[in-house]
């Protein structure tokens, strides 16, 4: 299921970048074209319920699709690019169980990176992993 994710998530994002249909050809989820340097990031809930994905570069561009591309980058610098070791964003989270699942994949400066966790619910997302799938 969450390669499923990932794929959609790149179609999604693909498509919406893309030119109009007529003026491109048909890519299938398998063909979608990764960007050479950058991580495309996702979040889903319980089952696949819902997802969501942008792409984040860095370094940061001021126009990206990544509402804090310049935030994440700074923290993934921090983690050297390791997404377990990210600053998070520390405090209190109830104990309500509506998991979330998150995934990372592309490149980190030339090194490939395809890292996904589920956390129980999206306080402890943010928690752990800061701005970084604030999106």
């Amino acid at each position: 299921m969450h390669r499923a994710a990932t794929f959609a998530a790149a179609a999604i994002i693909a498509l919406s970048a893309a030119a109009p249909a007529a003026a491109s050809p048909a890519h299938t989820a398998a063909e979608v074209p990764m960007p050479a340097e950058g991580l495309l990031l996702t979040v889903s809930g319980s089952e696949n319920t819902w997802i969501r994905g942008v792409l984040l570069q860095c370094p940061a561009q001021t126009d990206g699709p990544h509402p804090h591309a310049g935030a994440a980058c700074t923290a993934l610098s921090a983690a050297d690019g390791d997404l377990d070791a990210l600053p998070g964003d520390p405090r209190p989270c109830d104990r309500r169980f509506d998991p979330v699942t998150v995934s990372a994949t592309g490149t980190w400066r030339g090194l490939p990176i395809a890292w996904h966790r589920t956390y129980p619910n999206a306080c402890a997302l943010d928690v752990a992993t800061g701005v970084v799938f604030r999106f």
